[in-house]
């Protein structure tokens, strides 16, 4: 005879009942699926997730390399760049020390005011062709854009009011940018 209260039926599993079906060992079923490494992936929205983490990795690290190519590039540029007017100063320069070396004993005044003179031209030949403008205002208008006005003189007549009457200091532009203004003295006319 058959014991009625076992169940060795086929039917039935064997941890649950017959209406728990969905439950197996007591986690859904295809839960074992995720967790599995060999199983295909389920979730699409997780591997878009995935793929979309590993691009932006990619390009912040790609972005990274370009910022500090571009801090490299900047650099080597403005070493290339002094290099450059190094090159066109280093003629005066050697003008400059031979004129250093002179015996005051055997040479004169105007022998040493004229060899100033000369290398004071070959620098400023050299840096103008680098782009240096001197700005030296003297009997032009005051212009506060490249001018700095120290004190205010006297005009002598209507005509003369507003016109730079004395420059202390002469102004420097690069390329179009004031490195340094002028300083200068402008003419005021009081009437």
């Amino acid at each position: 005879m058959t014991d009625l209260h076992t169940n060795e039926s086929p039917d039935v599993p064997a941890t649950g009942s017959a209406g728990d079906a969905s439950v197996t060992d007591g986690a859904p079923i295809g839960a074992d699926a995720a967790s599995d490494p060999g199983a295909p992936a389920a979730d699409p929205v997780a591997q878009e997730l995935a793929e979309q983490k590993d691009k932006y990795l990619r390009l912040y690290a790609e972005f990274e390399n370009f910022k500090r190519r571009a801090v490299r590039d900047r650099q080597e540029a403005e070493l290339r760049g002094m290099q450059h007017l190094l090159r066109g100063v280093l003629d005066s320069l050697d003008d400059l020390s031979r004129f250093a070396t002179v015996d005051p004993a055997t040479t004169d005044a105007k022998t040493v005011v004229d060899g100033v003179g000369l290398v004071h031209r070959n620098v400023m030949k050299s840096l103008a062709g680098h782009g240096l403008e001197v700005v030296d205002p003297m009997g032009k208008p005051f212009d506060p854009a490249v001018h700095e006005a120290l004190t205010t003189a006297s005009a002598a007549s209507k005509d003369e009011d507003g016109l730079v009457a004395q420059v202390y200091q002469v102004g420097y532009l690069l390329n179009g940018t004031l490195l340094r203004p002028a300083r200068v003295v402008v003419q005021q006319w009081n009437g």
